[in-house]
Formats: structure tokens, C-alpha cells, sequence
């Protein structure tokens, strides 16, 4: 497939990644399938930890099995998400300029750079995040210390008035700072997003991925974050979709399903998970090189290197103790 190295559109972009990932489908999604892969596998494992407690009547413990399972998971999880999102953004880069990508060759890639991704991916997600984890916190510790123990009706069996005065007050802030707090997150969100193809294509350290991140996005941040919202509608459409029968038969038995049951539902969200993840990582790789085209002519740096135009090498300097050159040899005239 022919590099387009020119400045897109947004709608462009759309098309663009929509032609990469029908005509690479197994590719990416094979790629994509990896993180996938080990969701499912946690969550199998999780399930059959609980069935075996159920069976052992260990029911009681069930609540600390699950808060162990997600301890276990959530590193797990990390780790996989990272590296498969990593993997596409080195495969979407070959195939954008017209390289072979595989799925081996994209991990090979990826995998002596995993601790620099995994450091850059945990720089972003708290910077972005840690207002959501502090007002939910600080929301948490407000309710357990002085409106749980006495609760919010007095003995009476009537409420009380200022414990419920103080509770929709604090309800409301904490609403308001929240809607603050996801406005901050979006915005970072866009000065981050491309962070990562800038750390994969130009092997950069993570604070230096980072800045360039800032620097690349300026002026297609808008644009950035109605490709994201795209993303979202889709995952969220296709969930509704896939899980609207697990919803279903969950509600009709007052939260419990049969074992089968659960293992189908993580099932069918392995290949939903395989199926969403390659259309954000083509997406925003696809900005980074555009960003690169409008701000530093990639285009044209790209066209002199593949005819051999590229500025040539600067020369070897000689070593400080060679011997100089002998003198031309003086004329028998003189």
C-alpha cells in the first residue's frame, strides 16, 4: 500500500484508518488480540476461583478472593494493554508508509522498550486521572466517617435535617468538582494523545514523548477528540450490543447467572476487546504522522530519503595523533 503523505482531513483520517484496518484486519487484530487474550484469562480464572470457594462452602471469603482477583488482574492488564497498544502503533507506522508489518515483528520491536512505555503510559494516566482518584477519596471518607455510623434518620425513624443538609451540600460540590475533574482529564487526554506513537516511531524517552506530544497536537486537539469520541460510541455501541443478553438474564435472575453463562459473557467480550482496540491505536497514529506533515514537512523528508536525497553523513574527523601528510616534495629548481 502507497505511503499518503499529505496533510488529511479529519474525515480523511477516518477513511484512512478504516482502509488500513479492512485491508490489515488480521493483523491488527491479531495484535490487539494479546491483551484481549490475557483479559479473558484472568477473568476465566477469576470465575473458577469463585466456583471452587462456592462449592467448598467458602462463600464468606468470596468478597477478599474478588478484591485479590482484581489486585492480581489489574497489573496483568496493564501490562498487556500497554505493550498491545504499543505493538499496533509500530505495525500501523510500517504500514502507513508502505512497509511489511507482522504481528511477531511488531512485539519483537515493542519488547526492549516495555519498561520506557510502561513508565510513559503510568506518567500519563496519573496525570490525567488523579483528581478523579483524590475527590473520589476524599467523597468516600466524607460518607464513612459522618454519615454512616449514625446514618441519616435520627431515632425517631424521621431524617436529620442537618446531617441531610450537609450531605446534598457535599453531594453537590463533589458533583460540580467532578464535572471539573473529567474537563481537566479530557484536556490532558488530547496534549498526551500522542505521546505514545511518538515514543514508538522515534524511540523517545517518556518525558521527552511527552513534550513532543504537547508540541505535535497543537492544532488538532479538536479534531483528536472527536476521533476519540468516535472510538468510545463504537466500543460502547458494540457492548451494548454483545452484552445486552448477559444484561438481560443478569437482571432477570437478581445478579446471578449460571457459570456458563459468565465464561460465555468474558467470551464474547475477548473478541469485542480484539475487534475496538486496533481502531484507536490506527487512529492516533495516523495524527501523529499528519501533525508531522502540517509542522515539520515529514512528507517531503520522507520522499528525499526513499530516492536517496537524504543529507549525507558528515565526514569522519581524523584522529587527533595521526601523522600528518608529508609535504609535497620541494623542486629540484628551487
Amino acid at each position: 500500500m502507497e505511503p499518503t503523505l499529505r496533510p488529511l482531513t479529519l474525515g480523511e483520517i477516518l477513511d484512512r484508518t478504516a482502509q488500513l484496518y479492512r485491508a490489515h484486519f488480521l493483523l491488527l487484530s491479531g495484535i490487539a488480540s494479546v491483551y484481549a487474550g490475557a483479559l479473558l484469562a484472568m477473568s476465566l480464572i477469576q470465575i473458577g476461583v469463585q466456583v471452587w470457594m462456592q462449592a467448598h462452602q467458602r462463600t464468606g471469603q468470596l468478597v477478599w478472593a474478588s478484591v485479590a482477583g482484581v489486585l492480581v488482574m489489574w497489573p496483568v492488564v496493564i501490562v498487556a494493554g500497554g505493550l498491545a497498544v504499543a505493538a499496533n502503533n509500530r505495525a500501523v507506522a510500517w504500514l502507513h508508509l508502505g512497509k511489511p508489518a507482522s504481528i511477531r515483528g511488531a512485539y519483537i520491536s515493542i519488547l526492549p522498550r516495555l519498561g520506557r512505555l510502561l513508565w510513559l503510559m503510568t506518567i500519563t494516566t496519573v496525570v490525567v486521572w488523579v483528581p478523579f482518584v483524590l475527590l473520589y477519596a476524599g467523597y468516600v471518607a466524607f460518607f464513612l466517617l459522618y454519615i454512616k455510623p449514625q446514618g441519616l434518620m435520627q431515632s425517631g425513624g424521621s431524617a436529620d435535617p442537618q446531617k441531610m443538609l450537609l450531605f446534598v451540600s457535599v453531594t453537590l460540590v463533589f458533583l460540580v468538582l467532578l464535572l471539573a475533574a473529567l474537563v481537566y482529564a479530557v484536556l490532558m487526554a488530547l496534549r498526551y494523545a500522542l505521546a505514545v506513537p511518538a515514543c514508538v516511531v522515534e524511540d523517545l524517552k517518556a518525558r521527552v514523548a511527552i513534550r513532543r506530544s504537547i508540541e505535535l497536537s497543537k492544532g488538532a486537539r479538536g479534531r483528536i477528540f472527536l476521533l476519540g469520541l468516535l472510538v468510545v460510541a463504537i466500543d460502547a455501541g458494540l457492548v451494548m450490543i454483545t452484552q445486552m443478553f448477559f444484561m438481560i438474564s443478569i437482571f432477570k435472575h437478581h445478579g446471578q447467572i449460571a457459570t456458563a453463562t459468565r465464561v460465555l459473557q468474558q467470551v464474547v467480550a475477548f473478541f469485542t476487546n480484539t475487534f475496538v482496540g486496533p481502531i484507536y491505536a490506527t487512529g492516533f497514529t495516523l495524527f501523529y504522522y499528519d501533525q508531522r506533515v502540517r509542522k515539520e514537512g515529514f512528507d517531503i523528508e520522507w520522499m528525499m530519503d526513499a530516492a536517496g536525497l537524504g543529507a549525507p553523513e558528515p565526514p569522519i574527523p581524523p584522529a587527533e595523533d595521526a601523522p600528518l601528510a608529508d609535504p609535497a616534495p620541494e623542486s629540484a629548481n628551487e
